[in-house]
């Protein structure tokens, strides 16, 4: 099979996959960790190729259960829909950005700004209502600042993704009410290798971009042991390389400017792992560099007088807007040191003690025409302690405190929030109750907020208590019916109370309200599911009713530029998640799966960005040994928009994966080979600020191998 890599872009040089895993190892060298690298350049020497990334489909005659590592309860027991991502799929799914990898799963889409960004959007809520994080502790980077900037995880790196909503939401976040994602990775080790030495190697490369990836991890224990317990080492490593992208057809170009993206991921982790739990420590090091398609310069010097825009001839004066050269470029670097500790059985009466903690001191460059025009930064800890009870009158739960404190700014040409301070301390708890067929789950959480804005010298203070509850009932063998209900509050951030400036990446002059209070929601959720037999289907259904929606309020636009004022109404959003799947023999099944979201203000007036509805085809089959998939996905026209914003045409995208398992030298192999957007359709994504610069991606093959050892 031949394939074709582009070089597209003068700021991405075109790598080999050997040299990508390089870079990914090199990542680890500004913590000194020769042990660990030296023990995996002999891995890399030994096995020579390794590799994994993802696109056929999983067999899906059944509905596994499976625990949610974020409460320790099955998913099926859980009264709000949990989507659990594990390994062996995830190996088939993952993308470069944790919004792409996720965009698939029912009632979740990705906010898409090119190659280098883009977050998880659920049932139509982005930003800061979907929380993000790294094994139960919050990420703490500027992604919900604005969605050009990237969020700080490294897919390839998860062994497992989950995503929670309703009662299990609230033990993590006082404002996700789209849901949070919990990103399981094995920086820290929980327990010993069984082998003393185990690991992966993983490369990938795919047309579309140009792209290579390579990638690492290594787990061994020390000889330093005694009875108490041992000492286990982690090192793991990635690094990704592509230029610019190429599109369906249709678009006048045949690429999109600026849309290239590389950078490398390193951590290393030492943990003291014994019979009763572990306590660990992680450093880990990110950088990356990408450009930000559809940047106007056009719109430098447009400034706000009131509720409307003064750029040029909008208000009959003409000023003259010399067009950059080249597109803006971010450099970013995040450092991050992670805590983690569990305490299993310490003491009558209590199930396990948890601790999980992250410092981050992130920052990342907006550089245009070689200098730097905008700095970021973000320096943040979160400090979260938990404790699991053991059953009282039936009832088991968690009970915990969390406290973070965030500093931000912003300096240069795009500063349009001031430096800001964020503290927020919590105190939570999630209890469930099982009686008969019957499962039962309430939490309840209570936030308290500062924010202090450093140039104007104000602060703002909120305080925010949500409650969940909920059920399951397995009325019969394979079959149950679920029902929750929350109400919860949401707190501004401080770019939706400070902001005052133009953001040119989103094309968009911002303008911050003081006197934003808290949102209030109330959120219905309802279930029905069968999960054994050769047919199993998952349908839900929910209504949010949100008093207060914080949302940015387009005043005036001129040519492609909008003016927003963050302000506050009623809103409403109703939608629901379906997949059905049929097991035709034992080397065929046969799924169909769809979601939709509406979000309109009480006025009735959409909402911006919303997700169209879309519905999918996909046949799973397995051929003399190989797993493959063929898939058919249909997204329709998005005709309800916000007032400025476009419609949306629809799409059908042709996706095809296969992938071959074997084992060969006590080492496990795959191979896989996956194809997307095989008819080369144009597509846009209606959840995009640059949706217009910046489609989705046009006829791609990605071919790739991986080693377990």
């Amino acid at each position: 099979m031949s394939q074709r890599f582009s070089n597209s872009s003068a700021h991405s040089l075109h790598r080999s996959p050997k040299s990508a895993l390089a870079r990914a190892i090199e990542a680890l060298q500004p913590a000194g960790r020769g042990l660990a690298l030296g023990t995996g350049l002999g891995l890399l020497a030994c096995s020579s190729l390794a590799f994994a990334q993802s696109g056929a489909a999983k067999q899906e005659s059944s509905l596994a259960e499976v625990t949610v590592s974020a409460t320790g309860m099955a998913a099926g027991d859980m009264a709000t829909p949990v989507q659990v991502l594990g390994e062996e799929e995830l190996r088939l799914r993952r993308a470069a950005t944790l919004g792409e990898t996720l965009a698939a799963e029912p009632g979740i889409n990705a906010s898409h700004f090119g190659a280098g960004a883009s977050r998880p959007v659920i049932r139509g809520m982005d930003g800061a209502r979907v929380s993000v994080l790294s094994d139960g502790s919050e990420l703490l980077d500027a992604s919900t600042v604005s969605p050009d900037h990237a969020v700080t995880t490294e897919p390839l790196l998860a062994r497992q993704i989950e995503v929670l909503r309703g009662p299990s939401a609230l033990l993590y976040s006082p404002g996700a009410m789209g849901g949070v994602v919990n990103v399981l990775d094995g920086k820290i080790p929980t327990q010993a290798p069984e082998k003393g030495l185990e690991g992966s190697a993983e490369l990938q490369a795919g047309t579309a971009a140009g792209m290579s990836a390579g990638a690492f991890s290594l787990t061994t224990a020390t000889p330093l042991k005694n009875d108490n317990g041992q000492l286990v080492l982690h090192a793991e490593g990635v690094a990704r390389n592509a230029g610019d992208y190429r599109v369906g057809s249709g678009w006048g170009q045949s690429k999109v400017p600026g849309s290239f993206s590389r950078g490398n991921t390193g951590s290393v982790g030492l943990s003291w792992v014994g019979d009763q739990g572990y306590l660990g420590l992680a450093y880990t090091r990110q950088q990356a560099r990408y450009g930000l398609p559809g940047h106007q310069h056009s719109f430098e010097g447009c400034h706000a007088h009131g509720d409307h825009l003064h750029c040029g001839s909008h208000d009959g004066h003409d000023h003259d807007h010399a067009e950059s050269s080249s597109v803006p470029v971010v450099d970013l670097t995040s450092e991050r040191w992670d805590l983690r500790g569990e305490w299993r059985k310490p003491t009558a009466g209590i199930a396990a003690l948890r601790l999980r903690g992250g410092l981050t001191n992130y920052r990342h460059d907006e550089i245009e025409d070689g200098s730097v025009a905008t700095q970021f930064r973000n320096k943040a800890h979160d400090l979260r302690l938990e404790m699991e009870h053991e059953p009282i009158a039936g009832w088991r739960g968690t009970l915990g405190l969390q406290t973070l404190k965030r500093r931000f700014s912003a300096t240069g040409e795009e500063a349009y929030v001031q430096p800001t301070d964020t503290q927020r301390h919590s105190l939570y708890l999630l209890e469930e109750y099982r009686w008969q067929d019957w499962s039962f789950q309430g939490a309840l959480r209570h936030d308290r907020q500062r924010v202090e804005a450093e140039l104007s010298n104000e602060h703002r203070s909120h305080s925010a208590t949500s409650a969940s509850l909920g059920t399951v009932w397995k009325f019969q063998p394979g079959y149950s019916a679920s029902a929750s209900f929350t109400s919860g509050s949401r707190m501004p951030t401080a770019e939706e109370l400070f902001a005052n400036g133009l953001h040119m990446a989103t094309a968009t002059y911002e303008i911050g309200n003081p006197d934003l209070s808290r949102e209030r929601s109330q959120a219905l959720d309802l279930g029905l599911a069968k999960t054994t037999g050769d047919t199993t289907w998952k349908l839900n259904a929910y209504h949010y009713r949100i008093k207060g929606y914080i949302y940015g309020a387009t005043l005036d636009a001129h040519e492609g530029l909008q003016l927003l004022q963050y302000t506050q109404g009623n809103a409403r959003f109703t939608g629901w998640e379906a997949q059905l799947s049929q097991r035709l023999s034992r080397e065929l099944s046969l799924s169909v799966f769809g979601d939709g979201v509406r979000a309109r203000l009480e006025d009735g007036s959409a909402l911006p960005r919303i997700p169209a509805l879309r519905a999918g085809l996909r046949v799973n089959a397995r051929l003399a040994g190989w797993d493959t998939m063929a898939e058919w996905i249909q997204v329709l026209r998005q005709n309800r928009t916000a007032q400025y914003e476009t419609r949306t045409p629809g799409y059908g995208m042709l996706n095809l994966g296969a992938r071959y398992s074997w084992k060969s030298g006590g080492n496990q192999w795959q191979f896989y080979v996956k194809g997307q957007n095989l008819t080369n359709r144009l597509a846009y994504a209606a959840t995009s600020f640059i949706k217009s610069a910046a489609p989705l991606t046009g006829r791609n093959l990605v071919v790739g191998l991986r080693m377990d050892f």
